[in-house]
C-alpha cells in the first residue's frame, strides 16, 4: 500500500527527539504556560519573518480570533473563496459577518482577483485568502484590490507553511493570518494546535488577551475572552518538527518535480505554479475528467488519495441559502475533477513512481 500520510513513519524518524523534548514538560508538570510556548511562538515568527505569533487551540480558533481582533463593522460582509475547508467560512458566521463567497482562478485554484472584485460593495470589511495546497495567492493583486477599497486582508495559511510570495512566507501580508497545526498539516502538532501571526502590536496583545480569557494579569479580565491556548506538549512537538520543515517542503517539491514531469497520462492535467512563488505542497492535486475511472484504478493497487474539496462552501448544508448551484463556475468544475495524490517525506523515490506507473497505465475516458 501506498499511504497518503503517515505520521507513524515521520514520528519514529523523530522518536528520541520528540521524546525527549516532551519529557522535559512532563517532567516539569508545567502544562500551560510552559517556557516552550514562547520558544516555538518565537521560532515561527522568525521562520515566517513576521514579528508576532500567538499560539491557540486550533486552526479553527486562530481564523477567529483572528477576524475577531479586526474588529470589523458588525453585521458586514467578508469575501471568502468557495474552495477550502468549511473552518474558513464557519469562522465567518459564527462570528456574526455575512460570508460572500468568491470564485478561484482555473489554473491555480486560488481565489480570483477578478471574482473578488466584482464581489465587493459598500458592505465589504475584509477579505480573507487561501492559500489552498500551499499555493499562495496572488498577493500583489489582492493587496492591491484592499488598499484601493480600504478593506481588511486576512490569511488562512492552513495548508501554507514556509509557502512564499517573491520571497515573503505567506501570513505576513495581510493585517493577520491564522495557520493551523492539525496533526496532518506539513507542521503538525500531536493534536489540535493552531496560531494568530500578524506585525500588528496592537492586534497581536489583543490576541494575546482574547485566547486566555480577556485576560490582563491572574484575575484580572479586561473583556469576555475564550480557552484557546497553545499547551506545552504540543509546542515542544512543534519546536522539533519546525527544525526539519525545510527539509520537509524540500522533499515535497522534489515529489512534486517528478510527479509533473512523468505523469503522461493524457487525461490528467496538473495546476500552474505561480511565478516566483514557492508552493509548500501541502497537497499535489491534479485534475481528471473521469474521476471515477481514476480512483477505481488507484483503488484496485491500493493507493491512498484524498479530495479536497468534493464539496464546495456555498453548495454546503451549513451554509444553505447563501448562494445556489452555478454561482461558482470553476469551484463546481473543479469539485468534480480534483483528486490529491500522495506526497511528503514518507515517500521513497520508488513510491513515487509506483504511483506514476499506475496513473499512466489506467485508461481514462
Amino acid at each position: 500500500m501506498i499511504k497518503f500520510l503517515d505520521l507513524k513513519k515521520q514520528n519514529g524518524l523523530l522518536k528520541e527527539e520528540l521524546s525527549r523534548a516532551i519529557s522535559e514538560v512532563v517532567d516539569s508538570a508545567n502544562f500551560i504556560g510552559h517556557p516552550v510556548i514562547s520558544d516555538f511562538e518565537d521560532n515561527f515568527s522568525n521562520f515566517l519573518g513576521g514579528k508576532f505569533c500567538v499560539g491557540v487551540g486550533n486552526g479553527t480558533d486562530a481564523l477567529e480570533i483572528a477576524i475577531e481582533s479586526l474588529f470589523l463593522p458588525k453585521g458586514s460582509e467578508i469575501i471568502v473563496p468557495a474552495n477550502s475547508f468549511i473552518a474558513t467560512s464557519e469562522a465567518v458566521v459564527r462570528l456574526g459577518y455575512k460570508i460572500v463567497f468568491a470564485d478561484v482562478e482555473i489554473n491555480t485554484a486560488s481565489i480570483c482577483p477578478k471574482s473578488i472584485i466584482s464581489k465587493i460593495t459598500s458592505n465589504t470589511s475584509a477579505i480573507i485568502v487561501v492559500h489552498l495546497y500551499g499555493q499562495p495567492c496572488d498577493m500583489k493583486k489582492i493587496k492591491d484590490i484592499c488598499k484601493g477599497s480600504k478593506i481588511k486582508l486576512i490569511e488562512d495559511c492552513a495548508q501554507s507553511h514556509g509557502a512564499k510570495f517573491n520571497d515573503a512566507c505567506v501570513g505576513t501580508f495581510g493585517d493577520v493570518a491564522a495557520f493551523s497545526f492539525y496533526p496532518g498539516k506539513n507542521l503538525g502538532a500531536f493534536g489540535d494546535a493552531g496560531t494568530v501571526v500578524t506585525n500588528d502590536e496592537t492586534i497581536y496583545k489583543y490576541c494575546k488577551m482574547v485566547s486566555n480569557h480577556g485576560r490582563k494579569e491572574k484575575y484580572l479580565h479586561e473583556f469576555p475572552g475564550r480557552n484557546s491556548r497553545l499547551d506545552g506538549i504540543h509546542a515542544a512537538v512543534l519546536n522539533v518538527k519546525l527544525n526539519k520543515l525545510k527539509q520537509w517542503l524540500d522533499r515535497r517539491n522534489e515529489i512534486a518535480n517528478i510527479y509533473r514531469e512523468e505523469i503522461t497520462n493524457p487525461a490528467i492535467s496538473f495546476f500552474d505554479e505561480r511565478e516566483n512563488c514557492f508552493h509548500s505542497y501541502h497537497l499535489f492535486v491534479i485534475k481528471v475528467s473521469d474521476r471515477n475511472g481514476l480512483l477505481a484504478g488507484l483503488d484496485r493497487q491500493k493507493i491512498e488519495y484524498g479530495i479536497h474539496y468534493p464539496v464546495p462552501l456555498h453548495l454546503q448544508p451549513a451554509h444553505k441559502g447563501i448562494n445556489i448551484e452555478g454561482d461558482m463556475p470553476i469551484v463546481e468544475r473543479l469539485a468534480d475533477e480534483i483528486i490529491s495524490l500522495p506526497i511528503g517525506e514518507h515517500l521513497s523515490d520508488s513510491d513515487v513512481r509506483q504511483v506514476i506507473s499506475v496513473i499512466n497505465s489506467i485508461r481514462l475516458n
